[in-house]
């Protein structure tokens, strides 16, 4: 009894050498445990990957819509009794049109310098102010 093997094999135990082979675990492709980890944390800058794009692209529409509507409301021009630059609402709606159009332009011109310099121009409170007041 002096060798531990030998009183596995007497007890019907097969011993160490009848376990099974496990394979190492692959680098390349690690399995997830339980949600945490690597996987999580790349799931996670995926979706906001996707969202920063997703918003950038919706700045553009809207920029993209406003411009159209200064075009068309700038280029309005009809003959008598139809000149809109003879009505107070007329100025007052293409002026709505010039500032949506610069305020648009110039947010999807910061979301662009973020996203390239991955360095925002105002810090994230005052950012956040500027579009509070903006949309207002």
């Amino acid at each position: 009894m002096s060798n531990p093997d030998e009183g596995a094999t007497h007890n019907g135990d097969a011993g160490p050498s009848a376990t099974a082979f496990t394979p190492p675990a692959y680098v390349e492709n690690p399995t997830p445990a339980l949600g945490f980890g690597v996987s999580s944390i790349t799931r996670r800058w995926k979706r906001e990957d996707l969202f920063n794009k997703g918003s950038l692209i919706a700045r553009g529409f809207a920029f993209l819509l406003s411009l159209l509507s200064f075009i068309i409301t700038a280029s309005n021009k009809h003959g008598d009794w139809r000149n809109f630059d003879n009505y107070e609402e007329y100025r007052y709606l293409l002026a709505i049109a010039i500032l949506s159009t610069l305020y648009t332009g110039i947010q999807a011109l910061i979301h662009v310098n973020a996203l390239w310099n991955v360095k925002q121009i105002l810090n994230q409170r005052i950012s956040a102010m500027v579009d509070f007041v903006g949309d207002q």
